[in-house]
């Protein structure tokens, strides 16, 4: 956001209490752009027994993770990750416990993940192009945000997965 969408004036950048933030400089103008993060559900999908992971099909190829989706307006955040599973693998699930909340500054998002056990037959939706069905003690982890709640979820259970690193584009 670089203009005012109140009076179109430049943004400034400020210090207000201890962080610095875009605010109008106009006197007769008063917002502030709070830059807060959006809300994303998760889901360590748990099918026959096993961690489901899937590729979204913006992602390139061997990228997994797991089901995520924006919060909708007014949604609770136990239904939003049913309804992300539901839209996403065609199937129905049973919410399981909350895993925890997580910040993902990369794309300034929070993070809420839970546990959803499902059955049936997995049918992709529209955003997904792949899964794969891992055995929990074969769970390989990564060091941000999902990957960090897939982590917490596998040592609840007693497992002490590795973690892997991506590498850097410089």
């Amino acid at each position: 956001m670089r203009f005012c969408p109140l009076c179109a004036t430049a943004l400034e950048t400020i210090e207000l209490g201890d962080r610095p933030r875009l605010a109008c400089p106009a006197s007769a103008c008063d917002f502030v752009h709070w830059d807060n993060p959006t809300p994303v559900v998760a889901a360590v999908v748990e099918h026959a027994g096993q961690v489901l992971i899937a590729r979204n099909a913006e992602w390139p190829a061997g990228m997994f993770g797991l089901v995520t989706g924006f919060l909708e307006p007014r949604e609770d955040p136990a239904e939003g990750v049913l309804r992300e599973v539901h839209e996403e693998l065609g199937v129905t699930g049973e919410l399981g416990d909350l895993i925890g909340v997580y910040e993902f500054t990369p794309r300034n998002q929070v993070i809420i993940a839970y546990h959803v056990r499902t059955q049936g037959d997995i049918v992709l939706g529209e955003e997904l192009v792949e899964y794969k069905l891992i055995a929990p003690d074969q769970c390989r982890v990564w060091p941000l945000a999902t990957g960090l709640a897939l982590r917490d979820w596998l040592r609840q259970r007693g497992h002490d997965p590795e973690t892997v690193t991506f590498p850097r584009n410089n």
